[in-house]
């Protein structure tokens, strides 16, 4: 009866132990977002307003080269306007200017075009039948052909894509371009041409 009543007692006893171990042996789990020091970092949101000033800087002079770029576009288109509108063209030749006034047609219009948008031309010239200095264009232009005859002085397009100078008279089917400024005689043509012989002419609006 005695032994009994302490085997009971033992039981009783060593319970609260078994609990306590039990206790003390349970895992704590980690808050695996945190770092080691226990401290969260702050990652700053997109668009929170901390971006490079110096990004920023580079867009605003993006657009002001758009804006320089778009501005030279408009001067060139402008230029080329005030070109097309223009019936004077200028012929060098030798290191001498002298001008011509153009006449309109599509011919004239369409080697005005040209010149706006490709600058000048230059053309090498040879007298034919003692009467002309002509030269390749090197590209064709609308034709107006038509009985023509010729004074001196007379620009002519002939066959679509030759340059010629009269300094004599002529009597055929082509398209007339224009004449030369204050010329009426051979002999003024001539003296502008720098004589009989191989020339190169050079064509500009400016």
């Amino acid at each position: 009866m005695q032994w009994k009543f302490c085997s009971q007692m033992q039981q009783y006893l060593l319970l609260p132990a078994i609990l306590l171990s039990l206790s003390s042996c349970t895992p704590v789990q980690e808050d695996p977002a945190l770092p080691e020091n226990g401290m969260q970092t702050d990652v700053p949101a997109e668009g929170s307003g901390n971006e490079d000033p110096e990004n920023g800087n580079q867009n605003e002079g993006g657009h002001e080269n758009q804006d320089e770029e778009s501005n030279e576009n408009q001067d060139e288109d402008q230029n080329e306007d005030n070109m097309m509108e223009n019936n004077t063209l200028k012929l060098t030749v030798n290191g001498e200017t002298f001008t011509a006034t153009l006449v309109d047609n599509s011919s004239t219009e369409a080697l005005k075009e040209h010149l706006a948008k490709q600058g000048e031309l230059e053309i090498r010239m040879d007298d034919y039948g003692n009467m002309e200095k002509v030269g390749s264009l090197g590209f064709s232009l609308p034709r107006n052909d038509r009985q023509t005859t010729t004074e001196p002085g007379d620009l002519i397009l002939y066959q679509g894509n030759s340059f010629v100078i009269y300094y004599d008279t002529n009597s055929w089917n082509f398209t007339r371009l224009g004449k030369v400024d204050k010329v009426s005689t051979r002999e003024q043509m001539l003296e502008l041409l720098g004589g009989k012989g191989e020339i190169t002419v050079t064509l500009s609006l400016e």
